[in-house]
């Protein structure tokens, strides 16, 4: 069992994902954010300019790690040499917050470039819980497990996501990143309310929120289908839902996601001062 002390390290601000081409705008355009994420996979190199950009970032920025490669639902044992490679980045950077994904992306000896489902059932939560414990063990700090955003459900699932989600938190110590655009994704595509989902997670193990853009298209029966872009802006239903969550959550860590397709600062700029004024109104409205 892990304990939750880092939980609340990282700001209640608008963050935004770093990329590299936007350095200078950030170094010039610091008020905008208060925090940074990075995915861990993009530097775990021995050195270059990458590197020393976020050597220089993390003198005036709380610093997220975001895995994307664990394979934390994996059926096979986790990757020794990625581990390693993970414990060395966070030991120098010693990040505010260090989150993972509710997913697998491996199989034998081949690494899928897509963070696929899992089926919700109890087998699949000893092998989750396992493998957290292994990485919180193994990196000396809290781990994040952000919720998937989902195309279908297993019809062997016995768990609904959100109660699962929490089981896992309360077996290992881990906290929950809460990415309200999956929640919005999955509830289109599998027809339930996002609202009742939100209801039922677990939001005092939050410790950050994700925004992000999404794609629309239709399955073979005309229904509306979303994909899980990141390279867009957040639509309005989005911020509404986000609206609903700190109306129940409290003030969280904001960040917005934009990994495809990145724009211009200006316009991610735009949408970090949206989380902030979502948070800004929220703060108001509870006073």
């Amino acid at each position: 069992m892990f304990d939750r002390s880092s939980l609340g390290q990282l700001p209640n601000g608008a963050g935004v994902g770093y990329k590299p081409q936007h350095f200078s705008d950030i170094e010039a355009d610091a008020g905008t954010v208060r925090w940074l994420e990075i995915h861990a996979e993009n530097y775990m190199g021995d050195g270059g300019r990458p590197l020393a950009q976020l050597r220089h970032l993390r003198e005036s920025f709380p610093i997220s790690v975001h895995g994307v490669g664990l394979s934390i639902g994996g059926e096979g044992s986790l990757d020794k040499d990625h581990l390693a490679r993970l414990k060395n980045l966070v030991r120098w950077i010693e990040p505010a917050s260090f989150s993972e994904h509710l997913a697998w992306s491996t199989h034998d000896s081949h690494f899928f470039n897509d963070l696929l489902p899992l089926p919700y059932t109890d087998q699949t939560l000893e092998r989750v819980c396992d493998h957290i414990d292994q990485v919180q063990s193994t990196v000396g700090q809290q781990m994040l497990l952000e919720n998937p955003s989902s195309y279908l459900a297993f019809a062997e699932s016995t768990w609904e996501e959100p109660a699962f989600m929490a089981e896992i938190a309360k077996r290992t110590g881990c906290g929950l990143l809460l990415d309200v655009n999956n929640v919005f994704i999955s509830a289109t595509n599998l027809h339930y309310s996002p609202q009742a989902y939100i209801d039922a997670y677990k939001l005092d193990c939050v410790g950050e929120i994700h925004l992000g853009g999404h794609d629309e298209d239709e399955d073979d029966h005309g229904h509306p289908l979303l994909i899980d872009s990141h390279g867009c802006e957040v639509v309005d239903p989005v911020w509404a839902l986000l609206d609903y969550t700190l109306a129940q959550s409290g003030s969280k860590p904001l960040l917005i996601e934009w990994d495809t397709d990145v724009p211009e600062w200006s316009v991610l700029r735009q949408e970090a001062s949206r989380a902030t004024a979502a948070l800004n109104q929220f703060q108001l409205a509870a006073q």
